[in-house]
Protein backbone atom coordinates (compact mmCIF):
# COMPACT_ATOMS: atom_id res chain seq x y z
CA UNK A 1 0.00 0.00 0.00
CA UNK A 2 2.19 2.84 -1.29
CA UNK A 3 -0.04 5.55 0.17
CA UNK A 4 0.73 4.45 3.75
CA UNK A 5 4.06 4.58 5.54
CA UNK A 6 5.47 1.52 7.31
CA UNK A 7 4.95 3.15 10.70
CA UNK A 8 1.31 3.92 9.86
CA UNK A 9 0.70 0.31 8.78
CA UNK A 10 2.33 -0.98 11.97
CA UNK A 11 0.03 1.31 13.95
CA UNK A 12 -3.02 -0.07 12.11
CA UNK A 13 -1.89 -3.66 12.76
CA UNK A 14 -1.54 -2.86 16.45
CA UNK A 15 -5.12 -1.57 16.48
CA UNK A 16 -6.46 -4.73 14.85
CA UNK A 17 -7.34 -2.99 11.59
CA UNK A 18 -5.55 -5.57 9.39
CA UNK A 19 -7.58 -8.76 8.98
CA UNK A 20 -6.77 -12.08 7.33
CA UNK A 21 -9.71 -12.75 5.02
CA UNK A 22 -10.90 -15.80 3.17
CA UNK A 23 -10.82 -19.53 3.85
CA UNK A 24 -7.58 -19.97 5.80
CA UNK A 25 -8.81 -21.63 8.95
CA UNK A 26 -8.70 -18.27 10.72
CA UNK A 27 -11.23 -16.44 8.63
CA UNK A 28 -11.53 -12.76 9.47
CA UNK A 29 -8.82 -13.03 12.12
CA UNK A 30 -7.21 -9.72 13.06
CA UNK A 31 -3.41 -9.68 12.71
CA UNK A 32 -1.54 -8.43 15.77
CA UNK A 33 2.04 -9.27 14.82
CA UNK A 34 3.61 -6.86 12.26
CA UNK A 35 6.37 -9.46 11.66
CA UNK A 36 3.92 -12.16 10.57
CA UNK A 37 5.10 -14.00 7.46
CA UNK A 38 2.67 -13.73 4.57
CA UNK A 39 1.88 -16.97 2.73
CA UNK A 40 1.06 -17.30 -0.94
CA UNK A 41 -2.66 -17.00 -1.64
CA UNK A 42 -3.52 -15.18 1.58
CA UNK A 43 -5.72 -12.09 1.34
CA UNK A 44 -5.85 -9.28 3.84
CA UNK A 45 -8.20 -6.36 4.35
CA UNK A 46 -7.04 -3.09 5.86
CA UNK A 47 -9.69 -0.94 7.54
CA UNK A 48 -8.43 2.62 7.47
CA UNK A 49 -10.43 4.72 9.93
CA UNK A 50 -11.82 8.06 8.86
CA UNK A 51 -9.47 10.98 9.27
CA UNK A 52 -10.14 12.82 12.51
CA UNK A 53 -9.74 16.53 13.11
CA UNK A 54 -6.25 17.68 13.94
CA UNK A 55 -5.47 18.32 17.58
CA UNK A 56 -3.69 21.59 16.76
CA UNK A 57 -6.38 23.98 15.54
CA UNK A 58 -6.13 25.82 12.26
CA UNK A 59 -5.33 29.52 12.57
CA UNK A 60 -5.52 32.21 9.92
CA UNK A 61 -1.82 33.11 9.75
CA UNK A 62 -0.53 34.57 6.45
CA UNK A 63 1.72 32.23 4.47
CA UNK A 64 4.07 32.90 1.58
CA UNK A 65 3.37 29.82 -0.56
CA UNK A 66 6.05 29.06 -3.16
CA UNK A 67 4.52 25.84 -4.52
CA UNK A 68 1.51 23.68 -3.70
CA UNK A 69 -0.26 20.62 -5.10
CA UNK A 70 -2.34 17.75 -3.72
CA UNK A 71 0.71 16.04 -2.20
CA UNK A 72 2.79 18.78 -0.59
CA UNK A 73 3.33 22.46 0.01
CA UNK A 74 6.51 24.57 -0.03
CA UNK A 75 6.51 27.85 1.88
CA UNK A 76 8.94 30.61 2.73
CA UNK A 77 8.98 30.67 6.53
CA UNK A 78 9.59 34.10 8.02
CA UNK A 79 11.89 34.57 10.98
CA UNK A 80 9.95 34.49 14.25
CA UNK A 81 7.49 31.77 13.25
CA UNK A 82 7.72 28.52 15.23
CA UNK A 83 7.23 25.42 13.06
CA UNK A 84 5.43 23.03 15.42
CA UNK A 85 3.34 23.47 18.60
CA UNK A 86 5.32 22.65 21.73
CA UNK A 87 5.67 23.73 25.35
CA UNK A 88 5.83 27.51 25.37
CA UNK A 89 4.33 27.73 21.87
CA UNK A 90 0.99 25.88 21.94
CA UNK A 91 -0.39 27.76 18.92
CA UNK A 92 0.43 30.49 16.43
CA UNK A 93 2.79 28.08 14.64
CA UNK A 94 3.38 27.08 11.04
CA UNK A 95 1.41 23.87 11.64
CA UNK A 96 -1.61 25.88 12.78
CA UNK A 97 -1.28 28.06 9.67
CA UNK A 98 -1.00 25.06 7.33
CA UNK A 99 -4.08 23.35 8.82
CA UNK A 100 -6.13 26.48 8.14
CA UNK A 101 -4.62 27.05 4.69
CA UNK A 102 -4.90 23.48 3.37
CA UNK A 103 -8.30 22.68 4.85
CA UNK A 104 -9.93 19.60 3.35
CA UNK A 105 -6.90 18.94 1.13
CA UNK A 106 -5.10 17.46 4.13
CA UNK A 107 -5.74 13.76 3.54
CA UNK A 108 -4.15 13.04 6.87
CA UNK A 109 -0.87 12.02 8.46
CA UNK A 110 -1.16 9.19 10.96
CA UNK A 111 -4.95 9.35 10.78
CA UNK A 112 -5.17 13.05 11.62
CA UNK A 113 -5.88 15.99 9.32
CA UNK A 114 -2.53 17.64 9.84
CA UNK A 115 0.51 18.45 7.71
CA UNK A 116 3.54 16.16 7.79
CA UNK A 117 6.56 18.09 9.03
CA UNK A 118 9.61 16.23 7.72
CA UNK A 119 12.18 18.91 8.57
CA UNK A 120 12.24 22.07 10.60
CA UNK A 121 13.82 25.48 10.64
CA UNK A 122 14.61 27.19 13.93
CA UNK A 123 12.13 29.86 14.97
CA UNK A 124 14.45 32.71 13.95
CA UNK A 125 15.81 31.10 10.78
CA UNK A 126 14.05 32.21 7.60
CA UNK A 127 13.64 30.38 4.31
CA UNK A 128 12.24 27.40 2.44
CA UNK A 129 10.42 24.51 4.10
CA UNK A 130 8.37 21.64 2.63
CA UNK A 131 5.45 19.90 4.37
CA UNK A 132 3.56 16.78 3.27
CA UNK A 133 -0.21 16.75 2.81
CA UNK A 134 -0.56 12.96 2.36
CA UNK A 135 0.87 9.77 3.87
CA UNK A 136 2.52 8.98 0.53
CA UNK A 137 4.32 12.32 0.36
CA UNK A 138 5.32 12.06 4.02
CA UNK A 139 6.90 8.63 3.49
CA UNK A 140 8.74 9.72 0.33
CA UNK A 141 10.13 12.96 1.76
CA UNK A 142 11.11 11.32 5.07
CA UNK A 143 13.06 8.67 3.13
CA UNK A 144 14.83 11.32 1.07
CA UNK A 145 15.83 13.22 4.20
CA UNK A 146 17.04 10.00 5.84
CA UNK A 147 19.10 9.16 2.74
CA UNK A 148 20.50 12.73 2.57
CA UNK A 149 19.30 13.18 -1.01
CA UNK A 150 17.46 16.43 -0.28
CA UNK A 151 19.32 19.52 -1.52
CA UNK A 152 19.48 22.17 1.20
CA UNK A 153 21.61 25.29 1.06
CA UNK A 154 21.77 28.21 3.48
CA UNK A 155 23.28 31.68 3.44
CA UNK A 156 24.88 32.79 6.69
CA UNK A 157 26.37 36.11 7.77
CA UNK A 158 29.07 35.38 10.35
CA UNK A 159 31.65 37.24 12.40
CA UNK A 160 35.12 37.11 10.86
CA UNK A 161 36.03 34.74 8.02
CA UNK A 162 37.39 31.17 8.00
CA UNK A 163 41.00 30.82 6.84
CA UNK A 164 40.04 28.13 4.34
CA UNK A 165 37.70 29.52 1.69
CA UNK A 166 35.79 26.24 1.63
CA UNK A 167 35.76 22.97 3.48
CA UNK A 168 33.81 20.47 5.55
CA UNK A 169 32.95 20.89 9.22
CA UNK A 170 32.52 17.49 10.84
CA UNK A 171 31.89 16.51 14.43
CA UNK A 172 29.56 14.70 16.79
CA UNK A 173 26.72 16.99 17.87
CA UNK A 174 24.81 16.47 21.10
CA UNK A 175 23.59 18.28 24.20
CA UNK A 176 26.21 20.49 25.78
CA UNK A 177 27.38 19.04 29.12
CA UNK A 178 27.48 22.61 30.47
CA UNK A 179 24.08 23.85 29.23
CA UNK A 180 21.36 21.34 28.32
CA UNK A 181 19.51 23.97 26.27
CA UNK A 182 22.45 24.25 23.88
CA UNK A 183 23.97 21.81 21.43
CA UNK A 184 27.72 21.38 21.06
CA UNK A 185 30.40 19.47 19.17
CA UNK A 186 31.34 16.62 21.52
CA UNK A 187 34.44 14.49 21.84
CA UNK A 188 32.32 11.47 22.71
CA UNK A 189 28.68 10.62 22.14
CA UNK A 190 26.27 12.66 20.09
CA UNK A 191 25.48 12.10 16.41
CA UNK A 192 27.74 12.58 13.42
CA UNK A 193 27.12 15.88 11.63
CA UNK A 194 28.67 17.18 8.39
CA UNK A 195 28.34 20.67 6.93
CA UNK A 196 30.00 21.82 3.70
CA UNK A 197 30.76 25.53 3.60
CA UNK A 198 32.09 28.05 1.10
CA UNK A 199 33.06 31.68 1.76
CA UNK A 200 31.23 33.75 -0.86
CA UNK A 201 32.23 37.23 0.28
CA UNK A 202 34.23 38.95 3.01
CA UNK A 203 33.60 42.38 4.52
CA UNK A 204 36.19 44.81 5.86
CA UNK A 205 40.00 44.65 5.61
CA UNK A 206 41.19 41.76 3.45
CA UNK A 207 43.83 40.79 6.00
CA UNK A 208 41.32 40.68 8.84
CA UNK A 209 37.67 40.65 7.70
CA UNK A 210 35.04 41.87 10.12
CA UNK A 211 32.42 39.48 8.76
CA UNK A 212 31.68 37.20 5.82
CA UNK A 213 28.87 35.68 3.79
CA UNK A 214 29.03 31.88 3.80
CA UNK A 215 27.07 29.25 1.91
CA UNK A 216 26.37 26.11 3.93
CA UNK A 217 25.10 22.79 2.59
CA UNK A 218 23.87 20.14 4.98
CA UNK A 219 24.90 16.51 4.61
CA UNK A 220 23.11 15.65 7.86
CA UNK A 221 20.29 17.34 9.74
CA UNK A 222 21.09 17.76 13.42
CA UNK A 223 19.50 20.26 15.79
CA UNK A 224 21.12 23.70 15.36
CA UNK A 225 23.75 22.07 13.10
CA UNK A 226 24.89 25.13 11.14
CA UNK A 227 24.84 27.36 14.20
CA UNK A 228 26.87 24.87 16.24
CA UNK A 229 29.35 24.06 13.47
CA UNK A 230 30.09 27.70 12.59
CA UNK A 231 30.59 28.53 16.26
CA UNK A 232 32.91 25.53 16.56
CA UNK A 233 34.83 26.89 13.57
CA UNK A 234 35.25 30.17 15.43
CA UNK A 235 32.82 32.21 13.33
CA UNK A 236 29.37 32.32 14.94
CA UNK A 237 26.34 33.73 13.17
CA UNK A 238 25.73 37.43 13.59
CA UNK A 239 22.76 37.94 15.90
CA UNK A 240 22.74 34.39 17.28
CA UNK A 241 21.48 34.72 20.88
CA UNK A 242 22.61 31.23 21.93
CA UNK A 243 25.87 30.63 20.13
CA UNK A 244 27.19 34.07 19.18
CA UNK A 245 26.98 36.02 22.41
CA UNK A 246 30.75 36.11 22.96
CA UNK A 247 31.43 38.03 19.73
CA UNK A 248 31.13 41.80 19.77
CA UNK A 249 31.36 44.27 16.90
CA UNK A 250 34.68 46.20 16.82
CA UNK A 251 34.80 49.91 17.55
CA UNK A 252 33.63 51.96 14.57
CA UNK A 253 36.10 54.41 12.99
CA UNK A 254 34.02 55.62 10.01
CA UNK A 255 30.34 56.36 9.34
CA UNK A 256 30.09 53.22 7.19
CA UNK A 257 31.51 51.12 10.01
CA UNK A 258 29.18 52.71 12.54
CA UNK A 259 26.13 51.87 10.39
CA UNK A 260 27.26 48.28 9.75
CA UNK A 261 28.38 47.55 13.30
CA UNK A 262 25.18 48.98 14.78
CA UNK A 263 23.04 46.83 12.47
CA UNK A 264 25.11 43.75 13.27
CA UNK A 265 25.10 44.36 17.04
CA UNK A 266 21.35 44.94 17.07
CA UNK A 267 20.39 42.21 14.60
CA UNK A 268 17.43 40.53 16.34
CA UNK A 269 17.99 36.94 15.17
CA UNK A 270 20.62 34.58 13.84
CA UNK A 271 21.55 35.74 10.31
CA UNK A 272 20.68 32.45 8.61
CA UNK A 273 18.45 31.95 5.57
CA UNK A 274 17.50 28.66 3.85
CA UNK A 275 17.71 29.80 0.23
CA UNK A 276 17.68 26.50 -1.72
CA UNK A 277 15.46 23.45 -1.31
CA UNK A 278 15.38 20.59 -3.81
CA UNK A 279 13.78 17.14 -3.68
CA UNK A 280 12.23 14.37 -5.78
CA UNK A 281 8.48 14.85 -6.02
CA UNK A 282 6.76 11.74 -4.57
CA UNK A 283 4.29 11.26 -7.46
CA UNK A 284 5.56 13.38 -10.37
CA UNK A 285 8.93 11.59 -10.13
CA UNK A 286 10.92 14.62 -11.12
CA UNK A 287 13.12 17.02 -9.22
CA UNK A 288 11.53 20.15 -7.78
CA UNK A 289 14.01 22.88 -6.86
CA UNK A 290 13.25 26.24 -5.29
CA UNK A 291 15.29 29.35 -4.48
CA UNK A 292 14.31 32.01 -1.98
CA UNK A 293 15.48 35.64 -2.04
CA UNK A 294 16.87 37.20 1.12
CA UNK A 295 14.33 38.74 3.49
CA UNK A 296 14.60 42.49 4.01
CA UNK A 297 16.50 42.36 7.32
CA UNK A 298 19.14 39.96 5.98
CA UNK A 299 19.56 42.00 2.78
CA UNK A 300 19.93 45.26 4.73
CA UNK A 301 22.63 43.78 6.96
CA UNK A 302 24.55 42.39 3.97
CA UNK A 303 24.34 45.76 2.18
CA UNK A 304 25.71 47.61 5.22
CA UNK A 305 28.56 45.12 5.57
CA UNK A 306 29.43 45.51 1.87
CA UNK A 307 29.95 49.24 2.45
CA UNK A 308 32.90 48.35 4.67
CA UNK A 309 34.89 47.68 1.48
CA UNK A 310 34.69 51.34 0.57
CA UNK A 311 34.77 53.25 3.85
Amino acid sequence: MPDLSRSRLQELIGKGAVVLAGDHGQENAAIKDPNRRVKAGEAYTVAIPATISARPLGQDIPLNVVYEDKELIVIEKPAGLVVHPAAGNPDGTLVNALIAHCGDELIGIGGEARPGIVHRLDKDTSGLLVAAKTERAMASLAKQFANHTIERAYHALVWGAPRAREGVIEGQIGRSPFDRKRMAVLRGGGKLARTRYKVLETFGPAERPVASLIECRLETGRTHQIRVHLTHLGHPLIGDPQYGRARQAPRAKTPAEETAFTLAADFPRQALHAFILGFQHPTLHKTKRFESPWPADFAALAAALRNLKNP
